[in-house]
């Protein structure tokens, strides 16, 4: 088929009837931003939604089967953008979906202050070691680490985008939640919304997923634990839901 490029392949979105191009040497999506396109709250009927770091473009894909606003993602790596577009083509969403080839540092200079109802965001998870070599490949490198923005440049990015009463939301490791938390307010965003998300019963979260209001009044909820796999070690009930529309 000729809308794929070497080792790439078409994987489906079940849940959303859709397929995205993914490629096991540069990148392929995790349940994190499966998670994050279901926990964001997003308007129904119309709105515009921006996604940072959006790699090969799936939280767009997914958002597109919640919300008919349009949504603009974001990446900076040449590979994955193109993916993101031949994906959003072969869908026949290009009305709804675009994205944009850029460094998410510069996107307020692009699109101007406040001009998304919400803001997405799955930033690498890792700090850079300045003496150490992440990872062989590097968009792998890229996508895992701190390398070409820092956790407070997404923040800070989110909060230029969004509008006032506006959503930011993101998916993170809970072990950077008080970063997170810190750096929100310092940008005037309230974590309005906290969910973790949890291997199975009796394990640490391994995930954290984290909503916003901007310039919101301070009153966060902690939501229901979500868990990826049940005692007999299949997809829980809710992860099946969110999965494949069970």
């Amino acid at each position: 088929m000729d809308v794929l490029k070497g080792d790439e392949r078409l994987d489906h979105l079940l849940a959303e009837n859709l397929r995205i191009i993914q490629s096991p040497s540069v990148f392929s999506f995790s349940i994190d931003a499966v998670l994050l396109a279901r926990f964001v709250y997003v308007p129904i009927q119309k709105g515009k939604l921006i996604d940072l770091c959006s790699g090969n473009g799936v939280i767009p894909l997914f958002l597109s089967a919640r919300t008919k606003g349009h949504i603009t993602g974001v990446e900076i790596q040449e590979r994955l953008y193109d993916m993101a577009m031949r994906s959003i083509k072969y869908n026949g969403l290009q009305e709804r979906l675009s994205m944009v080839h850029g460094d998410i540092k510069r996107m307020t200079e692009r699109f101007g202050y406040g001009k998304f109802d919400v803001v997405t965001c799955n930033p690498p998870y890792f700090t850079t070691p300045s003496n150490k070599v992440m990872n062989e490949n590097e968009h792998l490198a890229i996508a895992r680490h701190e390398i070409l923005c820092t956790l407070e440049d997404t923040i800070r990015v989110a909060s230029q985008l969004v509008k006032q009463g506006g959503k930011v939301a993101f998916v993170h490791r809970p072990g950077r939640l008080l970063d997170i938390v810190t750096l929100m307010r310092k940008y005037q965003l309230e974590p309005k919304r906290i969910q973790m998300v949890y291997p199975k019963l009796g394990k640490e979260a391994n995930v954290l997923l984290i909503e916003a209001i901007k310039n919101g009044k301070p009153d966060l909820k902690i939501m229901a634990p979500l868990f990826i796999y049940n005692e007999g070690n299949e997809y829980s009930k809710e992860l099946r839901e969110i999965l494949y529309g069970e």
